[in-house]
Parts: C-alpha cells; structure tokens; sequence
C-alpha cells in the first residue's frame, strides 16, 4: 500500500513537471526572450484561453490540428489548422483567392483565424471552426452518454443486481444526487426533471476533470470558459420558467405582500423580475470563478520555478519543490472542487426550478388547518 502511494506521488510529480518545461521551453527558444523574463500572463492566458490546435503532450512546439470552418469574403472555407500554424508557408494559408492566418499577438484580433484582404486583416463573418473547447465538449458530451448507458445496460442485462467497478461507482453517484437533491426538493415532480438534473451534474463533472488532465483528451478549460457555463445556467433558466407554474408567475407579477410595495410604484414585482435574471447569472460566475481560479493557481505555482530561474540554482531548486509540492495539493482540491461545483450546480438548479413548481396548494392547505384548529378550539 505505501509502494502504491509513493508510486502514485512520483507519477504525479512527474505528469506535472514534464509539462511545466514544455510550458517554459516556448518562451526559453532564443536568447532575447530569456533575458526579457517569462511572459507569465502571456502562457496563463494561453493555456486557459482557446485555441485552433491541441497541445501534443509534453511539446508545446506542436500541435494535434483540429478542423477550421470560416464564411471569408469569397464563401465557404474548410481546413486544417495546421495550414496557418505551420512554419512552410510563414503561417499564411491561401484557398484560391483567399488568404488566412492567425493573427499575432499585435493585432486586435489576436489568436483567431483572420483573412488578408488587400494587405489588411479582416475577421471573417463567420467563424464556426472545431477549436480545443468545442472538441473538448464533444469528448465530454461521449463520456456523460457512455456513463449513464453503462448503468442502464448492465441493468438490462443484470436485472437488479448490483454493478460492479466503475459502473457501481456512477449508480451510486446517481443514486446520491437523486435521494440527496432532487427527490427532496422537488417531491412528486422529481421524475419529470431529474433526466436533465443528472445530465447536468454528470456533464459537468465530466468537463471538470477533464480540465485537470495535462494531456489529450484532457486539457480543454471547458468550465472555466464564461461561454460554456453561460449556456449550462441558461438551459436551467428556460427549464425553470418554461416550466413554471401560474402561481409562481403571480408571485413575480403580484406578489403577495403589503400594497404600498407594489403601487404606485412596482417595487417588489421589479425586484421579483430581476431576480429572475440573477438566478443564471449567480450559476454562470459561480461555476466560471471557481474553476478559472483553480486553473489559475496552479499555473501560477508551476511559473514560479521559471520566475525565480534567475536567482541561481540554489533558489531555483528550493522554489520547484515547494511549487511542485503545492501545486499537486491543489491539483487533489480541485479533484474535489470539481465534484463539489457540479453538486452546487445541480443542488441551486433543482432549488431554481423547485420555485418554479410551487402551486400554493400547501398555503392553502395551512390556512385550513389552521382555520379547522381554531374552530375545534372554539367548540371546546
């Protein structure tokens, strides 16, 4: 047991060394960009930013090339992103007519796929290429079927049998948020919205760790990208208004509180309006934050050893192991954070929706009681 532990330690240290030197290796290739330092915004925004090619591991210099999809001025153009990354024709692709690239660092469309009209860069008008991020959902997307499909195949053919390994595993984390969470809050309508709940949780799980793995098929910051999280909070928005009963469409509307809250001025129906607004806007920067930070943090701890390069070998050493160390500890809490965000999704989406399904039957149903009480007591 202790072997395995130290093994699994030396392992880790390892996967996240290899990695920061080819992070540093793209910036150490000639002597001017090692006297300037280490352009340590420059790797952090390009590690957790998108891009048109996947990072073979541990070599940063190449690239798996994934497929470019743009309307230029001349119509349709389709492929490889390798044509504008590679070194043979100065990173310019020509398509017929049309030329492209990726525009540099200088331009103010740094990092996207830009056509070269007259000398001059033009962003296309439309830009639906497969980037790292778009791939990294399908991958996702694969991963959250397979696994809720291995629960229900091992149930067609096992009947009730307990699963075993990795598929116990996922129907005891179904098992968990559906006893745990939706059945709870939601009640008699658990069934009707746990399909998506449990999507939902799985799916981002799934891109959680993913964005933990150094290498292919890992790597894309999925959940740390504003966009990914922005359309997750918006499918529990429609879920929870499209959805919605009349009475929570009243308590919006008409609230019932005191009058003079509500005329002249609408004061709490505004508030009950943004708030509607502000339900998927906490979900999106939530998720977002929590995830970039924990991205973030260990670039930075992993930059350190490239930072203090300068200050001689003694410093360089001290400072790697204590980067090293700390940045696997944050690796394992993201490991855990990543579970912990995809519950508080889960958990605020069915509380989201919950509020949706009131139908004031149980105020009703209290004031009864209440009324049938106060007379038995009177009769008494």
């Amino acid at each position: 047991m202790i072997r395995q532990l130290f093994t699994t330690i030396a392992l880790a240290l390892i996967a996240l060394l290899l990695p920061s030197t080819a992070l540093a290796s793209g910036h150490d290739g000639d002597n001017t960009e090692a006297k300037e330092g280490v352009d340590a915004q420059g790797i952090i925004f390009d590690h957790l930013g998108d891009g048109y090619g996947w990072e073979v591991p541990f070599n940063h210099h190449k690239r798996i090339p994934l497929p470019v999809i743009v309307w230029g001025s001349d119509g349709l153009h389709v492929f490889s992103s390798s044509r504008v990354t590679g070194s043979a024709n100065g990173g310019v692709w020509r398509d017929g007519n049309a030329e492209f690239k990726i525009a540099g660092k200088d331009s103010k469309y740094k990092g996207k796929v830009v056509e070269i009209i007259d000398g001059k860069e033009v962003k296309p008008v439309i830009d639906i290429s497969i980037t790292k991020n778009v791939c990294g959902v399908f991958i996702a997307v694969l991963l959250t079927i397979w696994s809720i499909l291995s629960v229900a195949r091992w149930h067609k053919t096992q009947g009730m049998k307990a699963p075993r390994r990795m598929t116990g595993a996922i129907e005891f984390v179904i098992i968990f948020i559906y006893d745990g969470v939706i059945k709870p809050t939601l009640k008699q309508k658990a069934d009707k919205f746990a399909p998506y709940l449990l999507t939902v949780f799985f799916f981002i799980l799934i891109m959680n760790l993913l964005g933990l793995i150094v290498i292919f098929p890992g790597g894309a910051n999925l959940t740390g990208n504003i966009a990914v999280t922005l359309v997750l909070a918006l499918f529990t928005f429609f879920v929870t208004n499209i959805f919605a009963t009349k009475h929570y469409w009243k308590e919006i509307f008409n609230p019932d509180v005191p009058w003079w809250l509500k005329y002249p001025l609408p004061i709490m129906p505004l508030i009950e309006i943004v708030s509607i607004f502000t339900k998927p806007a906490a979900l999106t920067v939530r998720l977002f934050a929590n995830m970039m930070g924990g991205h973030m943090i260990v670039i930075v701890l992993t930059l350190l050893i490239f930072i203090f390069a300068a200050m001689g070998p003694a410093v360089t050493g001290a400072t790697a192991v204590v980067s090293i160390m700390f940045s696997v500890f944050m690796l394992l809490i993201d490991v855990l954070v990543s579970f912990i965000q995809a519950y508080v999704f889960t958990m605020l989406s069915t509380l989201f929706i919950a509020l949706g399904q009131e139908d004031g039957h149980h105020e009703k149903d209290h004031h009864a009681d209440e009324a049938k009480a106060a007379a038995v007591t009177d009769a008494k």
